[in-house]
């Protein structure tokens, strides 16, 4: 059998869909204006590449700010008409204010509009051609599962959740349970006999498998999974596409098997890693702190007449290879906030004072812990430091939750700025597996994107 997949991206190709054309649509755009009109401050020639490079750079270091790479958002417009001014305002703003790399103010500052007006319009006919054609269903990952009926909605959920253009077409029941489909999603049950015949008819691209051998997996289903993989359709283990389409680890799910997942990443042991890590640790904090002290007259009047008792507050939380150490925070909460003993912050918690709301969305709140990570209790970027009493808790219910601090904690990590505020212990397992996710895939490149994601945070208020 010869398998005939149809057209589809996968989040990463997507995502470099969207760069590469953000750039070059702007680029495009600037070159016609170039020509047909008398357009003399940006120039695309051989003498002046630096200029397009630098504007490229800028554009894709705001655009992922501003979440125009969030593929949830990028396939609705009107959401990516505020994300593309955003973006254009703030690039060429920069672009404006660095004359040794860009060129120099025009006299002529009715170019300055053009320039900006071109970028936004070019953005704008591109990403619109991006949701018509590239989001339509005829580009969607059509996917066939090899689960439990009872596994299929929680499977489901999670994989078109992250991905929009990710879709199950049908499943393959492994072990006969009843499948109860929910009020706007009904799949079609697919018979194991002649699966190929299945992948052929309904132009299956992808097979993902949600049970063990040993749950479900027969000979003559195994055997038929064998022939399509050698004639190219692609089947993958469930575990592995939820980490590649959610960035997650999902521990609940690989029980024993977990240590499959080890070593962690090598910039754990790496010396130069952590050197270079351990140099922007002090970088930002100095610069944090800064920021604390321009800002502190804002903080002491808000204090003083909205919060209305001691500015600061220290706790005791559990670090690297599980030692404590005293956190400092500005005060968010009222001054007898655990009077009935120790609890997970709420949404909406009464225990918040009207400042500390402003404290928390604008995350202010985190910046005395840039001393902690002076000191070297912490790093800016880690696993969020929880409480001993929580940690003592969750470690009996969630499995391996205390490998999360075999790295320093983090002032901003990858679970803070992907994970909702950990209010129970479903939010905590989350949490965790966004933690071990960085932990196997920490890297500088993956420190930099968060870096990029709490800038996102902070300037749409989103602090919790």
């Amino acid at each position: 059998m010869s398998q005939k997949s149809n057209i589809h991206f996968d989040i990463s190709e997507r995502k470099v869909l969207l760069r590469i054309f953000d750039i070059a649509c702007v680029l495009g755009a600037l070159y016609l204006v170039g020509i047909l009109f008398d357009f003399d401050y940006f120039l695309i020639n051989s003498q002046h590449w630096v200029w397009s490079i630098v504007l490229g750079l800028y554009l894709t270091v705001f655009a992922t700010i501003f979440e125009l790479y969030n593929l949830q958002k990028a396939s609705k417009f009107e959401v990516v008409i505020q994300n593309i001014i955003l973006t254009a305002s703030v690039t060429v703003l920069f672009y404006l204010l660095t004359p040794f790399f860009t060129p120099e103010l025009p006299e002529n500052r009715l170019q300055i509009v053009y320039f900006y007006i071109s970028i936004n319009l070019s953005l704008f006919i591109w990403r619109y051609a991006y949701i018509v054609l590239i989001s339509a269903p005829r580009f969607f990952k059509r996917v066939l599962l090899v689960t439990g009926g009872s596994n299929v909605n929680s499977v489901i959920s999670t994989l078109q959740k992250n991905d929009p253009n990710y879709r199950v077409i049908g499943f393959i029941n492994t072990d006969k349970t009843e499948y109860e489909p929910e009020e706007d999603r009904a799949l079609e049950e697919f018979n194991l006999t002649n699966v190929s015949e299945t992948v052929t008819e309904h132009q299956i691209s992808e097979i993902v498998v949600a049970t063990s051998q040993d749950k479900g997996i027969t000979l003559h289903l195994y055997n038929q999974l064998i022939d399509l993989l050698e004639n190219g359709v692609s089947i993958r283990e469930y575990t592995q596409v939820y980490e590649e389409i959610t960035h997650r680890v999902p521990v609940q799910h690989v029980e024993k098997d977990f240590y499959r997942y080890f070593p962690f990443s090598r910039s754990n042991q790496n010396k130069l890693y952590l050197f270079f890590h351990r140099i922007l640790d002090l970088f930002f904090s100095v610069l944090g702190l800064t920021f604390g002290l321009l800002i502190s007259p804002i903080v002491i009047i808000g204090n003083l007449f909205w919060n209305r008792g001691p500015m600061f507050y220290t706790q005791i939380r559990v670090g690297r290879n599980g030692k404590h150490f005293r956190i400092y925070k500005l005060r968010s909460m009222i001054p007898d906030a655990e009077k009935h003993g120790a609890q997970f912050a709420q949404k909406k918690d009464w225990r918040i004072t009207k400042f500390g709301k402003f404290l928390r969305k604008t995350r202010f709140d985190e910046i005395p812990q840039f001393i902690n990570v002076i000191k070297g209790d912490m790093s800016v970027i880690g696993p969020r430091p929880e409480r001993p009493v929580f940690v003592k808790e969750l470690s009996e219910k969630i499995p391996f939750y205390e490998i999360r601090h075999i790295v320093k904690p983090g002032v901003t990590g990858w679970a803070q700025v992907n994970a909702d505020y950990g209010a129970s212990e479903a939010d905590a397992l989350e949490k965790l597996q966004y933690d071990l996710y960085y932990i196997k895939k920490r890297s500088l490149f993956l420190d930099i994107s968060i870096v990029i994601k709490t800038l996102s945070t902070i300037i749409f208020y989103r602090g919790q």
